[in-house]
């Protein structure tokens, strides 16, 4: 069975995405606006996280309410355009822990490789986030989901801005058991590998190193 494609069907999150698209928007308003789409789309992934009941006071009476269960999360991004997805994500779950996988793109083969992997040291017992602004032929996140099963982890899903149906068959095909969240998905990809219509290259938009 493959793992379920969540896409937003939110206006706030439709019109940020239209903001992100347009090549005239600063960095100063992409990288923010990245990291509210983020915040947004972690609003839907973390719909399944668990409830317990602890007991409050109001300043009318005593009550008992909901509360997280307090099931270890961790977020990781992908580097490193995955860094702009991180605080949107923390500002939803403060708690989390960061984990870091970074990879380089063999010239010649075009599959990534990782260079760097820093985790929590628990991650294997920890609900896993990996975020990425693009979901293009899916190698990097394929590679970096593999990291981390290799690493005992077993409950992953994979959070994107802008996802293409080839990257999203990829990751259907190689982790049918990761669900994956997008803010919308695009008509496919081009020559060159990038998303179209998309939004340019993420990473250099986010950093101002274009």
């Amino acid at each position: 069975m493959n793992g379920k494609v969540h896409v937003m069907d939110h206006p706030l999150v439709a019109h940020k995405l239209t903001i992100l698209r347009d090549k005239d928007t600063s960095v100063k308003d992409f990288r923010e606006i990245v990291s509210e789409i983020g915040m947004l789309i972690t609003y839907e992934a973390t719909r399944d996280l668990p409830l317990t009941e602890k007991e409050v006071e109001t300043p009318i009476c005593k009550t008992t309410a909901p509360t997280l269960k307090g099931k270890k999360f961790a977020v990781v991004p992908i580097l490193r355009a995955g860094l702009g997805l991180v605080d949107g994500v923390l500002r939803m779950v403060p708690s989390a822990r960061v984990g870091h996988i970074g990879m380089f793109r063999d010239e010649e083969t075009l599959e990534p490789h990782v260079y760097f992997c820093k985790l929590p040291k628990d991650v294997a017992e920890r609900d896993i986030m990996v975020v990425d602004p693009m979901l293009a032929t899916g190698g990097s996140a394929d590679a970096a989901i593999s990291a981390l099963k290799e690493r005992g982890c077993n409950n992953i899903k994979l959070m994107v801005l802008v996802a293409a149906p080839e990257g999203i068959a990829r990751i259907q095909s190689s982790h049918p058991d990761v669900d994956i969240f997008c803010g919308v998905v695009d008509k496919g990809l081009n020559e060159r590998g990038y998303i179209v219509p998309g939004l340019g290259d993420a990473g250099d938009r986010i950093f101002g190193t274009k």
